[in-house]
């Protein structure tokens, strides 16, 4: 009988070993169970087993130190590693540190338990022969790692020298792809990646990008057959193998399959994706030259036209505007200080019309709609005294994650700005007021461009005219339609601070029916006239557009 150790800090993990076969029956023994690594080591000395089982995670000594001290001390026993998850940097700081393999837990059963351990045993029976076979079972550890295999395919859709040669080299030797007829390649291109992962660090990041990666390979089944492999900023790509002559039958399954792990990973990880399906080839050398047409066609053609595109590229190449312009950003900044939501509205629809066309995963489209969210969030610091609580009352940023057009991204945007404004227009009216006057102030500073009087305000409350203006100055020490004044020549000075309108456009947007009216008001509340206002902020410069 060979003698097994299981190494795991959860009891469960344990059992679920213990019962997911009749050891005695192939041939081996459970002789004893650790719960860290220094227990493991302990046990080890006193009867040191065949095969250890290992979890890569436990506390005091997780499975890579013990696997790395196991091969110092006890070069004999064969280890196997177990995972939660496809780690990459513990998958090859183990293989490189002599484990027969490593498996993931929830994807373990039966038959691949004894044929690791099958594989153990093959080793320690030739241990005299170990010298001559190193190589051969290097290749053997490096046929099972997805990370090699990843590699490779990513060096060749990048054009790096020589991949091609490598890749084939490497398929040969360890029977990778066998019997394969035809190949192709798709780019898949998760949509918000860049807005999603702009404020997370890159540990978090990796995360996620295992995550895609595994539940990718998961859909896709055998890593010989079809292969998933990350490149940048959320772009991945998967090469097929098909045994089948049929090109139709082939395109049919990569159609099929791409479709088959985009609803994973919206399912499971809540990710908007789009994809396009490379032409056929007959060589893994020609896998970069597939890729590349399904990248062309994925990277000009709108999302919305993307689904099971095949084969072909669009014609179509967009601007490379990447960033809002320094006036599209004064205007929004000036339209949300003057809470005009229209303004900020009309402002944000400009901005994607120009970008409408292009593909919703574009770095161009990201970028812009990155610029929107960060002036967003500076006047959110900035204004809101309590930014976290404020945080939950606009609309949530993982939204941004099942979007998969550029309509559905300004729609969001339009309402994260209306949330915004109405938080601002509530921060302008709190105070030591009562929720009417509050609610009278909301309606002035949403009103004040256009008609404001008493008798308007009280409707929308639902108050008496003359209950609402006594209130209303008992409050504010100032008559309701002073107040509207005061708002407006407020609003009035930022225009004029803007410096991209005339005194008498200001008159208008500022809410005033006369000009003569806009000055007289204006003089009284700020005791000079709004020419020498402007004066005195250019410093006595050129006089004001007519």
């Amino acid at each position: 009988m060979f003698q097994v150790l299981l190494v795991d800090d959860e009891p469960l993990a344990r059992n679920n070993l213990w019962t997911l076969v009749d050891f005695r029956k192939h041939g081996f023994e459970i002789c004893g169970e650790a719960h860290n690594g220094v227990m493991a080591l302990a046990m080890i000395e006193q009867s040191p087993p065949h095969i250890a089982i290992i979890d890569v995670n436990m506390p005091e000594m997780n499975g890579v130190e013990l696997n790395r001290t196991i091969k110092e001390r006890y070069p004999a026993i064969k280890t196997i590693m177990l995972s939660s998850f496809d780690d990459y940097d513990y998958v090859r700081d183990c293989l490189k540190n002599g484990s027969i393999d490593y498996f993931l837990k929830h994807r373990l059963d039966g038959a691949t338990l004894i044929g690791m351990l099958n594989k153990a045993v093959l080793e320690l029976q030739q241990e005299d022969r170990l010298l001559e076979d190193r190589n051969d079972q290097k290749a053997m550890a490096e046929r099972m790692n997805p990370v090699l295999i990843r590699g490779y395919i990513a060096d060749l859709v990048r054009g790096k020298p020589q991949s091609a040669q490598e890749l084939e080299a490497f398929a040969r030797k360890n029977g990778l792809y066998p019997q394969t007829v035809s190949y192709a390649a798709a780019s898949l291109q998760i949509v918000p990646f860049l807005l999603l992962t702009q404020s997370c660090s890159d540990v978090q990041t990796n995360r996620l990008v295992q995550q895609a990666v595994e539940i990718m390979q998961q859909s896709l089944g055998d890593i010989q057959e079809h292969t998933a492999a990350y490149l940048e900023n959320g772009r991945l790509v998967v090469v097929f193998s098909f045994k089948e002559r049929s090109e139709h039958a082939a395109a049919s399954e990569a159609g099929r399959l791409m479709s088959k792990l985009r609803h994973a990973l919206e399912l499971f990880l809540n990710l908007k994706c789009v994809y396009a399906v490379g032409h056929l080839c007959s060589s893994l050398s020609r896998i970069g030259e597939s890729y590349g047409a399904a990248e062309r066609l994925l990277d000009f053609s709108p999302a919305e036209e993307l689904t099971g595109q095949v084969a072909g590229w669009g014609s179509g190449v967009y601007g490379q505007r990447v960033s809002l312009t320094i006036e599209e950003q004064k205007q929004l900044l000036l339209s949300i200080e003057m809470l005009d939501e229209e303004g900020v509205q009309r402002l944000i629809s400009s901005v994607f019309d120009s970008i409408r066309m292009q593909p919703v995963h574009s770095h161009s489209v990201q970028m812009i709609i990155s610029d929107l969210l960060h002036i967003g969030d500076k006047v959110l610091k900035k204004g809101m005294p309590q930014v976290d609580s404020a945080m939950d009352k606009l609309p949530a940023r993982s939204e941004l994650g099942t979007l998969d057009s550029v309509g559905k991204m300004e729609l969001w945007l339009q309402s994260f700005y209306a949330s915004l404004l109405s938080l601002l227009k509530e921060t302008h009216a709190a105070g030591p007021y009562s929720r009417h006057v509050s609610q009278a102030i909301v309606f002035i500073l949403e009103k004040y461009s256009g008609i404001v009087t008493l008798e308007l305000a009280a409707g929308a409350i639902g108050l008496n005219s003359s209950y609402l203006s006594r209130i209303f100055k008992e409050e504010t020490r100032t008559t309701f339609s002073e107040y509207v004044n005061r708002v407006r020549i407020d609003a009035a000075r930022k225009l004029l601070g803007s410096g991209q309108y005339s005194i008498k456009q200001i008159s208008n947007l500022a809410g005033f029916a006369t000009y003569n009216y806009f000055f007289k008001v204006f003089k009284e509340m700020t005791g000079v006239t709004p020419q020498a206002y402007l004066n005195g902020l250019v410093g006595g410069g050129s006089e004001a557009r007519s």
